[in-house]
């Protein structure tokens, strides 16, 4: 059965790092498109960042030159380096897997969702 399990998260001070982790099962991960979103309390989710299967990333403004999505295919394993954590990263964050066909048609995943608080 096909599915993504999160991994990291938790509670940070403001300045400081984490790294969350995607890992998938019953899908052929290198293929697929790999993002992470978020969605803090009373927002729409956004994209954060995301990777292509040819390793093209994509940032949102408010993390590039802090966060690094990266994946490793051999692994099945998508990760989201956080650094220089500030106060409004805060919120739950998801991962998803998508793979899109020529007609349209699509699959796509979702990781369960990790809470990320950045405080003092």
């Amino acid at each position: 059965q096909e599915h993504l399990v999160q991994s990291g998260g938790g509670l940070v001070q403001p300045g400081g790092s984490l790294r969350l982790s995607c890992s998938a099962s019953g899908i052929t991960f290198g293929i697929y498109t790999s993002g992470w979103y978020r969605q803090a309390p009373g927002k729409q989710r956004e994209l954060v960042a995301s990777i292509t299967s040819g390793g093209i990333t994509n940032y949102t403004d408010s993390v590039k030159g802090r966060f690094i999505i990266s994946r490793d295919n051999a692994r099945n394993t998508g990760y989201l380096q956080m650094n220089s954590l500030k106060p409004e990263d805060t919120a739950v964050y998801y991962c998803m897997a998508r793979f899109a066909f020529a007609n349209g048609d699509a699959y796509e995943y979702w990781g369960q969702g990790t809470q990320v608080t950045v405080s003092s």
